[in-house]
């Protein structure tokens, strides 16, 4: 899904990349292919300048975090504002993907507990809504809680019996009442129903309808304030692109939405469009439709989703283990490391935070898991653990300028670490190598020269 909006804004960033040198013209150039990218995608044209003007504002006046080079600082920035395009801010990000370590205290960050919670399902005619409807059910049911759906959708034929037909598989119970045209009575006795049941949550699916219809919206405002719901869930079929922006605030008129599910979304255009719906009603994207099967629903994430886009993994994880790296620096290693003035022994700090974080973990989040074999990465680990030895086994003299290691020296250092001569010499090749590379680019080398620092070649 998404690949136009993929392909757009991997190539933007190679831009960026690439770049020597950042300047008020390469970050010119970045915003154009961005607004190119979004653009495309049926993003709303106003919302797609206020990412790309905050983009270059924050990209031209912001300083990096100590630690991070300024490329990666555009790219978090550029992540930032396509996360605020789904409705999230960085505090909500934060919760969620807390949250998202253990699923069922996911769900229940919708829910509240020891309450029977309301669900009130809401979406245009044709949008997936019941569909939707027995998925939840079937997401809630693997998540531990036990569940009750209500079928209100008295406009539609067969509504009722697609609903109780779904939900017969997962053993749901579903209160309906057939040729019924009263949906608001509909709801109310099916809380009734449901009322001495001890169950978790009630879906309350309704009848599809549109913004021009007036009836059907008035109906869902009296439903509204019946049924008093914990939550209330839109459905929007993602092939509707734009449009979904004034289809959302419609609904959000009637009754306040509080998340959004997108259906439909493999193989549309428009899907950027859909996704940028949630800004019309200030909810979250919470769901996105995956198939035809039941289990087909999936928790939506912000970081993953974008970090997806962009071609970069879970962002958010690659951005924490750079702080890391970040954190085991003090400030006179920093300025030393920017100069190029890297002594060995903070080549062996980074090395060390390095090989504390893991070396496939940072290569998965780079995004580059199918691009380096297992065997290299083993091999890259054992040559840190060789490396580890060998500067313990190092005068103090020695670690700060390896230069007067001359062969009487290598020999002792081998004794004392039980490794061999080349072995230490191959550490400071590596060492010196490290060293060029960060010259060359200034000390803004980005996550992306991690390896080349640190073991030569990977791929």
């Amino acid at each position: 899904m998404f690949d136009n909006l993929r392909e757009g804004l991997r190539g933007a960033l190679k831009k960026i990349v690439g770049a020597s040198d950042i300047n008020e013209e390469i970050i010119d150039s970045l915003c154009k292919d961005v607004q190119r990218a979004l653009l495309q995608s049926d993003v709303n044209v106003r919302l797609v300048l206020s990412i790309t003007q905050n983009l270059k504002e924050r990209a031209l006046k912001e300083q990096p975090p100590k630690g991070l080079s300024r490329k990666d600082h555009i790219v978090t920035i550029l992540y930032g504002e396509l996360a605020k395009m789904l409705g999230y801010s960085g505090e909500v990000i934060k919760t969620i993907d807390k949250a998202q370590e253990d699923e069922r205290s996911l769900a229940t960050s919708f829910f509240n507990p020891g309450k029977q919670n309301i669900v009130l399902m809401l979406g245009i005619q044709g949008s997936g809504k019941t569909t939707v409807t027995a998925k939840l059910a079937r997401w809630l049911t693997k998540h531990g809680y036990r569940v009750g759906v209500i079928g209100a959708d008295t406009w539609r034929p067969g509504a009722l019996t697609q609903l109780k037909m779904n939900c017969s598989k997962i053993n749901v119970e579903v209160y309906g009442e057939e040729d019924a045209k009263d949906a608001v009575a509909i709801a109310r006795n099916g809380l009734k129903h449901f009322e001495d049941q001890k169950l978790d949550v009630i879906i309350i699916d309704t009848a599809g309808r549109h913004k021009e219809e007036e009836g059907l919206l008035q109906e869902m405002t009296e439903m509204h304030k019946v049924v008093t719901p914990d939550l209330v869930l839109l459905v929007i079929d993602a092939t509707i692109g734009q449009s979904a922006f004034k289809q959302a605030e419609a609904f959000h008129k009637a009754a306040p939405v509080g998340g959004i599910v997108l259906t439909k979304l493999d193989g549309t255009a428009k899907g950027g469009g859909a996704l940028a719906a949630s800004a019309a009603t200030g909810a979250k994207v919470m769901f996105i439709g995956t198939g035809e099967r039941i289990d087909d629903l999936e928790q939506f994430s912000p970081t993953r989703f974008v970090g997806r886009l962009l071609g970069m993994g879970d962002i958010k994880a690659l951005l924490e283990m750079a702080k890391g790296l970040e954190l085991q620096a003090d400030e006179d290693q920093v300025k030393r490391i920017a100069k190029g003035k890297m002594t060995i022994e903070d080549f062996y700090a980074q090395m060390d935070s390095a090989s504390k974080m893991g070396f496939r973990n940072i290569i998965e989040n780079l995004g580059m898991g199918g691009m380096i074999k297992e065997d290299k990465v083993e091999e890259m680990q054992v040559k840190m653990e060789r490396w580890r030895f060998i500067i313990q086994s190092m005068t103090k003299e020695e670690k700060k300028d390896p230069n007067i290691i001359n062969e009487s020296r290598r020999k002792r250092i081998a004794r004392g670490c039980g490794l061999t001569e080349g072995d230490i010499k191959e550490m400071i090749k590596q060492y010196n190598t490290s060293k060029d590379i960060i010259k060359h680019n200034k000390g803004r080398g980005g996550l992306g020269d991690l390896f080349r620092r640190f073991g030569g070649n990977l791929g």
